[in-house]
C-alpha cells in the first residue's frame, strides 16, 4: 500500500492549477536578471549536485538563464555512441521506469497499472497497428540529469503530434498513483523511418515542465490553443531526418521519454530492468538484422 505521504502527493496532483504553476516555473527559468539567474542556478546545484564535468561550459553562473543551464550542452565526446551500428543508443540520460514487450495493446507504467497504445497515440491507429505487441521502453529524467533528446537509431520523421493534457509528475509515487498517467499528460509524439523499421519517441510533460521542443519546430509547448496539433515532418520540400546519436528535443525541466518499436524487431539489452540508471548513448539495445519492414 502507498504511504500517506504518497497518496497525499497524488491527491494533490489532480488540484493543483498544473498549467499556472508550469507558466510560472517557465517565467521564472527565463530571467536573465543576474542575481535571480544565478540564485536559481545555486541553489539548484546546491539541491541537486548535478554533474557538470562534461557540461561544454564549465561555469554554471556563465548561463543567461536558469532554463540555459538546465538545458546545457555536453562536450562532443562526453558520450560515446555504440561501435555495433545495430545498436539502439539510449536517447537520454535517465532512470529505466519500465521497460519490455507491449502486451498487444497494452503497456506496463508501474506495477499493477497499464495503459494501453490508443490512449498514448492519441487514438492514431495506423500507429496503434504498427506498435502492436512491439517493444517499448519508459525513461525518467530526475532534475539532475542532463536534459537533451537524441535518437536511438537513424531515422526520417513521418508523423508528428502535439497532444494536449494534463501535467502531472512524472516521477515514480506519481507513476505508481496516478492512472493512465503518460496518457494524459501533455505530449510531443515523433514517428519514426529508418534502417527499415519504424519507431516511435515520445516525450512525455510533467508538471514544472510546461515547455518542450525539438529541433525542428523549436517549441512545441506550451501553446496557445492546447488542442491535437499535427506538426510539419519536412520543410521546403526536404524531409526531417537525423542520424543516431544526434539531438532531436529536449525538456525545459525533468520529464519522461517513451521508445516504441514494432513486434520483431529489436531486442532489449539483457541488463536493463526498473530502476537501471542510464545515459545517452549506451546500448540498450539491438535492431534484428534480418526484420523486413511492415508493409502499409
Amino acid at each position: 500500500m502507498p504511504s500517506a505521504a504518497a497518496r497525499i502527493f497524488v491527491a494533490l496532483q489532480h488540484v493543483l492549477p498544473q498549467h499556472g504553476i508550469s507558466r510560472l516555473i517557465y517565467a521564472a527559468a527565463r530571467s536573465q536578471t543576474p542575481w535571480f539567474k544565478n540564485l536559481l542556478i545555486s541553489s539548484f546545484i546546491r539541491g541537486f549536485k548535478p554533474d557538470l564535468s562534461h557540461a561544454l561550459i564549465s561555469d554554471p553562473l556563465a548561463f543567461e538563464s536558469f532554463n540555459a543551464f538546465f538545458t546545457r550542452a555536453l562536450r562532443s565526446d562526453a558520450r560515446p555512441l555504440p561501435a555495433d551500428p545495430l545498436a539502439l543508443a539510449c536517447p537520454c540520460d535517465g532512470t529505466v521506469s519500465e521497460i519490455g514487450r507491449i502486451d498487444d495493446d497494452r503497456l506496463l507504467q508501474a506495477k499493477g497499472r497499464l495503459y494501453t497504445l490508443d490512449a498514448l497515440l492519441a487514438g492514431r491507429r495506423e500507429w496503434v497497428e504498427r506498435f502492436r505487441g512491439g517493444y517499448f521502453a519508459t525513461i525518467y529524467l530526475a532534475p539532475h540529469n542532463y536534459h537533451r533528446i537524441h535518437m536511438a537509431m537513424a531515422g526520417s520523421l513521418r508523423d508528428a503530434w502535439y497532444v494536449p493534457g494534463r501535467l502531472f509528475g512524472v516521477n515514480r509515487v506519481a507513476a505508481d498513483g496516478v492512472a493512465n498517467l503518460f496518457a494524459r499528460n501533455e505530449r510531443i509524439t515523433c514517428l519514426f523511418e529508418g534502417e527499415g523499421i519504424e519507431h516511435a519517441l515520445l516525450l512525455i510533460g510533467a508538471l514544472n515542465v510546461g515547455s518542450m521542443e525539438t529541433v525542428w519546430h523549436g517549441e512545441v509547448a506550451p501553446r496557445r490553443p492546447r488542442r491535437l496539433t499535427r506538426l510539419d515532418t519536412a520543410r521546403d520540400g526536404k524531409p526531417f531526418a537525423a542520424g543516431r546519436g544526434e539531438e532531436m528535443g529536449r525538456f525545459n525541466m525533468g520529464s519522461t521519454a517513451i521508445l516504441l518499436f514494432p513486434k520483431d524487431t529489436i531486442e532489449w539489452a539483457s541488463h536493463l530492468a526498473t530502476g537501471r540508471i542510464v545515459r545517452m548513448g549506451e546500448t540498450i539495445g539491438r535492431r534484428i538484422r534480418n526484420c523486413k519492414p511492415r508493409s502499409r
